[in-house]
């Protein structure tokens, strides 16, 4: 009776933490090909240990999206990984335009969507980012390009119903003015960060 009460015991953590190594790899697929994720396997290990991080990683939702603080590094992230492609703005350029709410793949229109086709890559020559940014700073990436965001937000699944109400498209000539100035006063936190 003891043994079979310990055996079942230890069946139940057993299955307990494979389904959590299942969800954090099995949720986040390749945007092409459909194949899991090496996430943890790929990423630098800096920048994997935030609230933030831990929380996307549960819940397929940045933490970072308007958090002005935060703007400023995905912003920086956004210019030396992605501009060049995609333009200093999300305007397009090789690449499609980011800043518009025509998606080359549907699913970017969400969080897990974006982060997967940015770690993973695409299509053409949208190659993996996974193996050299850090988990933190893909969070803040596409907070920086959800913000980039110039049509209308009706229907953007990034924002929630209070974000909608206050975004405001976004305004190259007001970020360079003051948008970036008042942005780096600002802390990069999440509740519990």
């Amino acid at each position: 009776m003891k043994f079979t009460v310990m055996a079942a015991g230890f069946a139940a953590c057993v299955m307990m933490a494979s389904a959590h190594v299942a969800v954090a790899q099995n949720d986040f697929r390749n945007t092409v090909t459909g194949e899991v994720l090496d996430i943890y396997g790929q990423a630098p290990e800096a920048g994997r240990d935030t609230p933030a991080v831990k929380k996307f990683m549960q819940t397929g939702v940045n933490p970072y999206t308007e958090v002005k603080g935060c703007l400023p590094k995905g912003e920086e992230v956004y210019l030396e990984s992605c501009s060049g492609c995609h333009g200093h703005v999300g305007e397009g350029k090789v690449g499609p335009g980011l800043a518009d709410s025509y998606w080359t793949y549907p699913k970017n229109t969400t969080d897990k969507g974006l982060f997967e086709t940015i770690f993973g890559g695409a299509n053409g020559m949208m190659g993996p980012h996974g193996g050299h940014l850090e988990l933190d700073n893909h969070l803040k990436l596409i907070a920086w390009i959800r913000h980039l965001q110039v049509d209308d937000v009706k229907d953007a699944e990034w924002l929630t119903d209070e974000q909608k109400k206050s975004f405001k498209p976004f305004n190259s000539d007001e970020w360079e003015k003051t948008g970036r100035a008042a942005a780096l006063k600002e802390k990069c936190a999440i509740s519990g960060n």
